[in-house]
């Protein structure tokens, strides 16, 4: 090797695929943790599915309800669901909480469409369901696409009726309708964004008209028939359901080399997936070990589950009573002695669009982990900026780990940006860098990431939390 190579070999920064070092075991490995993936994607489609799949493998792992004890000691393991949307699990550690925890924190929800307060309403001899779109989505990415109905109907007597239809073969499929190109010259000349009007994404979801020639709107006569047939509501119980429309597509193997996922809400859950499965190999850690999984990231975190509610405060209280330390302004000491990986996705370049990515800053698909060390947009605004000190630790672990990563920013500087949960935590004082996995077609109803990557960052969550 020459003197130059020798050196290069040195001292520049190996940006290689991850794929390249990668043994046949270790590749069966990844395959079959991105089948447990895949299933998890498949059953928890919406935030309040996510919980109710994520409190039963937390159980089947003798994790339990922080309200079934009254004491914690180490090796303890336990759980809060915050009204079914957002869940934070801990295992307590040998130090005591006083130290400091190890957070990770992802977020469950995905951009999705709402159903409205009243959305049944009849024209043109159809039935339709009015809808507000929840998140950053590209309007014109949800019509004509097969769509499933899922949520909860919570009647004023307080019964609650869950509602998961499109998903199964033997389901009815709905979907937004959208204009033929014949007669779409005036909509394809406009600009992208509003190609399609949010108030025109409206659902198709029936054609027969009830059978009495006399009474008038039979076909949304029908339709409230055909629903309180099976659910047993009226139209006013739509007043108080959350029902949300997401993709009826399952999340499937991508590529000829299996090498890929794609499917619907893998922003964030695949990194909700994949630090709750490493929490679930966590036993006796050293630091208390804490796992956030929260709500309405999407729409700013607002709200009682989202990230900007105290509800997580009152957890770690919490634990702190019940490990016996509670004392005043405790709570407040262990958040300023803690550190956080904030678990949320990245933005990887795509060759088609490039021109949007500064290559020598973007994240790529296949190179493993990706760290933002700062969010915000253009001058880092409303985002949380790392502490150098912090990005070296975490560069150690990994490192010391042979866990591939890469130090990546959202886009060019003047693009755009977006920004996480992880300034919530910095302003209650804890060190935090965002780490996720790199996506394509973000925000999208079919999301892109590579199997390397989403067992990469498997990895990562293990091993911050064990160090």
């Amino acid at each position: 090797m020459g003197e130059g190579k020798e050196l290069k070999e040195k001292l520049f920064a190996k940006k290689e695929c991850g794929w390249n070092n990668v043994e046949k075991s270790e590749m069966d490995e990844i395959f079959r943790y991105a089948d447990g993936y895949i299933d998890f994607l498949n059953k928890a489609k919406t935030e309040r599915e996510a919980v109710d799949v994520v409190k039963g493998m937390a159980i089947a792992k003798g994790f339990k309800c922080i309200c079934e004890y009254d004491e914690l000691k180490p090796g303890d393991k336990v759980f809060y669901s915050n009204r079914g949307k957002s869940i934070y699990l801990a295992v307590i550690g040998e130090e005591k909480l006083e130290q400091g925890l190890n957070v990770i924190g992802a977020h469950i929800d995905s951009p999705r469409l709402d159903l409205k307060p009243n959305p049944l309403y009849e024209d043109g001899e159809l039935a339709l369901f009015k809808t507000h779109y929840y998140g950053g989505i590209k309007k014109y990415q949800w019509t004509a696409i097969p769509l499933a109905i899922h949520g909860v109907i919570v009647k004023a007597n307080g019964e609650k009726i869950t509602v998961n239809i499109g998903e199964n073969p033997r389901d009815p499929i709905f979907t937004i309708t959208d204009l033929l190109p014949h007669l779409a010259i005036e909509q394809m000349d406009k600009k992208l964004r509003s190609a399609i009007d949010g108030e025109n994404l409206n659902l198709l979801i029936g054609s027969i008209p009830y059978n009495d020639k006399e009474a008038s709107e039979r076909i949304k006569l029908n339709t409230l028939n055909i629903l309180n047939e099976k659910y047993g509501i009226t139209e006013s119980d739509f007043l108080s359901s959350e029902l949300e429309l997401v993709p009826a597509f399952n999340a499937r193997t991508l590529g000829f080399d299996w090498s890929m996922v794609a499917g619907y809400g893998q922003d964030d859950r695949v990194c909700a997936y994949t630090s709750l499965t490493a929490m679930l190999n966590i036993e006796r850690p050293k630091t208390t070990a804490v796992c956030i999984l929260s709500d309405k990231e999407e729409v700013g975190s607002m709200g009682n589950t989202g990230m900007e509610s105290h509800v997580f405060d009152t957890f770690i209280s919490e634990l702190l009573n019940k490990t016996g330390e509670n004392r005043p302004n405790l709570l407040d000491k262990v958040f300023c002695n803690s550190k956080m990986l904030s678990a949320d996705v990245g933005a990887a370049m795509d060759p088609t669009y490039s021109s949007v990515s500064d290559r020598y800053n973007a994240a790529m698909l296949g190179k493993g982990v990706s760290f933002d060390k700062y969010t915000g947009s253009r001058g880092k605004a409303g985002g949380s900026d790392a502490n150098a000190e912090f990005v070296a630790e975490v560069r150690g672990l990994l490192e010391e780990n042979n866990i591939k990563y890469q130090i990546t920013e959202l886009g060019k500087v003047d693009v755009g940006g977006g920004g996480t949960i992880a300034y919530i935590l910095a302003d209650k004082g804890m060190e935090v860098i965002d780490c996720g996995v790199p996506v394509l077609s973000m925000h999208a109803p079919y999301e892109v990431t590579s199997k390397y990557d989403v067992y990469s960052a498997f990895k990562t969550y293990e091993a911050f939390w064990r160090k």
